[in-house]
């Protein structure tokens, strides 16, 4: 009982789902304490960082000419190493408050990363502040956060659709089986929008305007009854303000590509899976997480393509981030940066992980 209390008092473990989008944090035993977008503005003139998170990202289309608001993680990889470990280092000291000792960290990356990807995730915790920076597949994190025990010898199939990257992965016994990670997730569902409203009603507009149409009125499968948004943006004729009326009709059209490959890969991984695991998910079905996962009637047009029950986790946006909160219960026994739950002992099931 001493060396839990002391355990707490001077430093907590600290799992952060490094999103594209978004960065989450969670602590241990008190849980998520910061969902931050994953956007840092930079002063050229001085090279420093002015804002982070939420109070850059409202400076997107805003900003000054010296003032740089950038996402310093693409497609799911470091792509500003200096900026990222500057972020990463800002959260840290967030979450961890007046903690005397450095935090150990837990950093989800997508399942197909690089050997040098994943080293440089790594080396941005240590020198933002970490104790110890371990890594873990997301696909992973996702499951465990989805509440999937997998531990068991029973395939269990998850779509984890982010920011950055779309993860598809087949687990048992701890371990990924057959897994693929596509850089075409939310960014690109933004991005399709706004090609759409380009093409079809000669206006251009911006990020944040694409993003807003995707939650409000997005969709890959046909409403009951249409949305509709009236969007403004500048006349690619007049170069004058403009405005149209978007329906969610028009997503389907605006969407089909990206959603397209999302779909052939997660039907190529049904492909390179054992036949025995494909019958336990035709059983339990497709589970999806992430913010995409969101989009109205992506579960349904995935299952009537597979002819596999697919259904959205609670909580889809937290999947991530809750599994790390789970891993951190148990990271005394961990060897190495990469956590591998495969190797854990027999009988060490997710349910005791869980409430430990």
């Amino acid at each position: 009982m001493f060396n839990f209390k002391i355990k707490n008092k001077l430093s907590r473990d600290i799992g952060i789902d490094l999103g594209t989008a978004s960065v989450i944090v969670c602590v241990e035993g008190d849980g998520i304490v910061l969902h931050e977008p994953s956007v840092v503005a930079v002063d050229s003139n001085t090279d420093t960082i002015d804002k982070i998170g939420k109070d850059a990202q409202a400076m997107i289309g805003r900003n000054p000419d010296n003032i740089k608001v950038i996402r310093p993680l693409k497609d799911g990889v470091i792509s500003d190493y200096a900026v990222t470990q500057k972020m990463i280092q800002f959260f840290i000291r967030r979450a961890c408050g007046n903690a005397v000792f450095p935090p150990r960290v837990v950093i989800c990356v997508p399942s197909g990363v690089t050997d040098v990807e994943m080293r440089a995730v790594t080396d941005a915790g240590n020198r933002a502040g970490a104790r110890k920076t371990y890594i873990v597949d997301e696909p992973i994190a996702a499951a465990l956060g989805a509440g999937i025990d997998i531990s068991l010898p029973t395939g269990s199939m998850i779509v984890d659709v982010g920011g950055g990257t779309t993860d598809i992965a087949v687990i048992s016994l701890g371990g990924i089986v057959v897994s693929e990670s596509i850089k075409i997730a939310g960014d690109k569902f933004d991005e399709a929008i706004g090609q759409y409203v380009r093409r079809k009603y000669n206006m251009i507009i911006g990020e944040r305007t694409a993003e807003q149409i995707k939650i409000k009125i997005g969709a890959v499968y046909e409403h009951g009854t249409a949305k509709t948004m009236n969007v403004k943006g500048r006349s690619l004729v007049s170069g004058l303000p403009v405005e149209a009326v978007l329906s969610s009709k028009e997503m389907l059209e605006a969407m089909m590509e990206p959603i397209s490959a999302v779909i052939d890969c997660i039907c190529s991984v049904i492909e390179k899976t054992p036949p025995d695991l494909v019958g336990d998910i035709l059983r339990d079905g497709i589970v999806m997480t992430g913010g995409g996962s969101m989009l109205y009637g992506f579960d349904k047009l995935i299952s009537d393509v597979t002819g596999i029950k697919t259904r959205v986790a609670k909580d889809p946006m937290l999947c991530v981030v809750n599994g790390t909160g789970i891993i951190l219960k148990d990271l005394d026994g961990v060897t190495g940066d990469k956590i591998d739950l495969s190797k854990r002992k027999r009988g060490q099931s997710v349910q005791k992980m869980r409430h430990s």
